[in-house]
């Protein structure tokens, strides 16, 4: 099951790599600097759209590290322009290639920790279905939303990606 659903987060952060694309795109289609959406938000007490990208990606990776117990890559947050956001989001998708299905057993059963929770716990399966899935799509949709907000030509279909279709 977990395999299945990082699956879906790489495939979800290639969507959201299209999508860093199409802004660029649209920005220079405008004559605007690309490197405006960065700091981009639809609220004032929203993450920047930067931060939003760098949640997005910290939420698949640090989740597949602790429920697997691999290490994941440390990455400085210090991203300013779309092909920075871009070159994270890509080392992230590369960072999840390295998973089997074989290194998630067990995972459901894993202790998940981490500063903020003051010295408690969760189980791998509770951290990933009650805060990693959510936090991911959270951070994912909000990055989205501000893209389109600010008319880059986004739709449903370029959130969800391709889909498995095949014939009855």
């Amino acid at each position: 099951m977990y395999y299945a659903f990082f699956l879906q987060m790489k495939k979800m952060l290639g969507q959201l790599d299209k999508c860093l694309e199409a802004a660029a795109t649209h920005a220079r289609a405008k004559s605007f600097d690309p490197n405006l959406y960065v700091g981009f938000r639809l609220a004032p007490d929203q993450f920047a759209f930067a931060r939003q990208v760098q949640i997005c990606c910290d939420t698949a990776k640090t989740a597949a590290s602790r429920l697997t117990g691999k290490d994941a890559p440390k990455q400085a947050d210090t991203e300013q322009t779309i092909d920075e956001l871009r070159a994270r989001v890509r080392s992230v998708i590369s960072y999840l290639d390295g998973f089997s299905a074989a290194d998630f057993e067990g995972a459901a059963a894993r202790v998940v920790t981490q500063p903020r929770w003051e010295g408690k716990v969760m189980t791998g399966a509770d951290y990933f279905l009650e805060h990693a899935v959510p936090n991911f799509f959270f951070h994912l949709s909000h990055a989205f939303a501000i893209l389109r907000h600010n008319g880059v030509p986004l739709g449903k279909r370029d959130y969800l990606g391709p889909l498995t279709m095949r014939a009855p």
